[in-house]
């Protein structure tokens, strides 16, 4: 057996009303859950999805990686996020090894990255 894929992350928030919002402009979309539920799921392309949970304002977390999304178009995500006021990490460029990317700290501190594959 090997893994073939990723099909979901979930990340913890403090404010699923805000961490709704901002997956939301980056084009993915509330599938069940929602801004005021406690457990809410988001879909990307594909079957790519991002969970969000609710936690107590108690729990912390501190870093603990980056979650890489391949996209379509870098440079239109990163537009979409900066045009709703996010900052993002890094600029879209072309990496040595291979991709276009870029990184954005979502608002509870998970790192993403968007990419894509140069020919």
């Amino acid at each position: 057996m090997t893994v073939e894929s990723i099909n979901a992350i979930t990340f913890a928030t403090h404010d699923m009303r805000r961490a709704v919002a901002f997956y939301e402009v980056l084009g993915f979309r509330v599938v069940y859950g929602g801004p005021e539920a406690v457990f809410t799921s988001l879909k990307g392309g594909g079957d790519c999805f991002v969970n969000l949970t609710r936690q107590p304002d108690s729990r912390a977390w501190s870093w603990w990686g980056r979650v890489i999304f391949h996209v379509h178009d870098v440079d239109e995500i990163f537009a979409l996020a900066t045009r709703a006021g996010y900052d993002a990490d890094t600029t879209p460029r072309d990496a040595e090894w291979g991709e276009r990317y870029f990184h954005i700290t979502d608002p509870d501190g998970h790192e993403l990255s968007f990419a894509r594959r140069l020919a």
